[in-house]
């Protein structure tokens, strides 16, 4: 499943009552986790990078090898682990001024442009190579971390804890406090290691 949920990971709002269903007993599970996604989408938001980041990236990303604007996009995705997607109205505009410039040179085929670095281009691509990519920072690495790896951990703790909630019998409800418990008071040591 590769961290990826299957249908609704909240559970639904349409089922009937019943022990762990909105509705029934256990249901403020579900309230509990409505709040908990709806944190992780506010707090955890990808940062705002400036135009020139989006810049650099567009030449490192060019320096590579020939490229059109949705691969540039997907490329940054990638290799920001998610952290940081720039959109078309920031991606497309630079690829224009960089033309412009005449640092790239875009080529149609098949309805698509393609980009590829000219001389100049390749010379200041270099020239800044030795400054590393706006995903290879550390303040990207970080939110990295934060925006997607450990949001997408809680959200799957919360999807296993209602699967307990639902279906789990006493005794393996009271394990998973246990387990539960345990596991707040190492977050909350990791953040006494500062």
């Amino acid at each position: 499943m590769s961290g990826s949920f299957m249908g609704d990971p909240w559970g639904s709002r349409h089922r009937g009552g019943g022990y762990g269903k909105p509705g029934g007993a256990g249901g403020g599970i579900w309230d509990a986790m409505e709040q908990l996604r709806d944190v992780f989408e506010q707090r955890f938001s990808p940062p705002r990078m400036g135009r020139g980041d989006v810049r650099a990236a567009v030449l490192a990303l060019l320096a590579e090898g020939p490229m059109h604007g949705y691969q540039i996009i997907r490329e940054i995705e990638e290799r920001s682990a998610g952290a940081w997607k720039p959109s078309p109205g920031s991606v497309y505009p630079t690829l224009q001024l960089l033309a412009d410039e005449g640092l790239i040179v875009a080529t149609e085929s098949g309805g698509k442009k393609t980009y590829s670095l000219t001389d100049a281009g390749r010379a200041e691509a270099e020239a800044s190579g030795a400054e590393s990519a706006p995903w290879e920072s550390q303040g990207m690495k970080d939110a990295a971390a934060r925006t997607t790896a450990l949001p997408k951990a809680g959200a799957r703790l919360a999807q296993a804890v209602a699967q307990v909630v639902s279906s789990g019998s006493a005794d393996q409800a009271q394990r998973a406090v246990e387990v539960l418990d345990e596991a707040r008071r190492k977050l909350y040591s990791i953040l006494a290691e500062d």
